[in-house]
């Protein structure tokens, strides 16, 4: 079931970038609306390709549950042995402005954590897939996270802003650079990438980050909760880091607290 659940997702990704390419920046006037606040948008795009999502799922996959940010989670889908979860524009407020940091995300999840998990990134024409087991992949080129110190990188966050103004101090103090630019799931792809030696979030929601943790994983990136506990998606905060950072991005944390 993996070749074709990578398969099928792996095309998913590829019809959600060139939708999210040929329309970023044109839905602020059209088809764009507010959720909990003014900053918290939904979007024709995101509509549109949540249902273009679990149409192709329903007839592929019928036995397996879907949820999604936009249309929420079909009955029974959290105590299934398998679930899609979906994130048709994870950094929609990016996507509405035009802003080149926007993703699609999908993975299949079990009980263990993401199984299979795809993530498109149209503004550099990359999609990212990753299968237990099997490893990562950039447009089909292997990639792998390698040890690294955290000094002299770059951490991305996705954080509230007073933890955020107190871990982006203890991260310059230790000579590391801290970027937050509004996709969770872009951020902990660029750990899996190498481009960050470590990704740090709070208040998330599955869709945000489950394909991207599949990615981080299968790439060599450690997966751990807010206490340091290996958890492939755990609740609460997230620290997503290289091999030989999660302990120094780990005290960060703690010190903002």
């Amino acid at each position: 079931m993996l070749s074709r659940a990578l398969e099928v997702a792996g095309r998913l990704a590829n019809d959600a970038a060139e939708v999210i390419t040929a329309t970023a920046g044109r839905d602020h006037h059209s088809g764009a609306a507010h959720k909990s606040s003014p900053f918290d948008w939904v979007t024709d795009t995101d509509r549109t390709l949540e249902r273009h999502t679990r149409r192709v799922l329903a007839a592929e996959f019928p036995e397996i549950p879907v949820v999604g940010e936009e249309y929420g989670a079909d009955h029974g889908a959290l105590a299934a042995r398998y679930r899609w979860v979906v994130d048709p524009v994870d950094g929609t407020a990016n996507y509405v402005a035009g802003f080149p940091w926007c993703a699609y995300s999908l993975a299949l999840v079990d009980a263990a954590g993401p199984v299979v998990g795809v993530i498109a990134d149209p503004s550099r024409a990359q999609i990212y897939a990753a299968a237990r087991g099997r490893g990562v992949r950039a447009n089909g080129v292997p990639v792998r996270a390698v040890p690294r110190s955290p000094t002299g990188g770059l951490v991305c966050t996705e954080l509230g802003p007073a933890r955020g103004a107190r871990f982006t101090q203890e991260a310059v103090a230790a000579h590391a650079g801290v970027r937050a630019l509004g996709s969770s799931a872009l951020a902990i792809t660029q750990v899996a990438l190498g481009h960050a030696v470590a990704a740090v979030l709070e208040d998330y929601r599955e869709w945000d980050v489950a394909g991207a943790v599949c990615l981080a994983v299968e790439a060599g990136a450690l997966v751990v909760d807010g206490a340091g506990r290996p958890d492939p998606l755990p609740e609460g905060a997230m620290i997503v880091a290289a091999p030989g950072a999660v302990d120094a991005v780990l005290g960060w944390w703690r010190a903002a607290a």
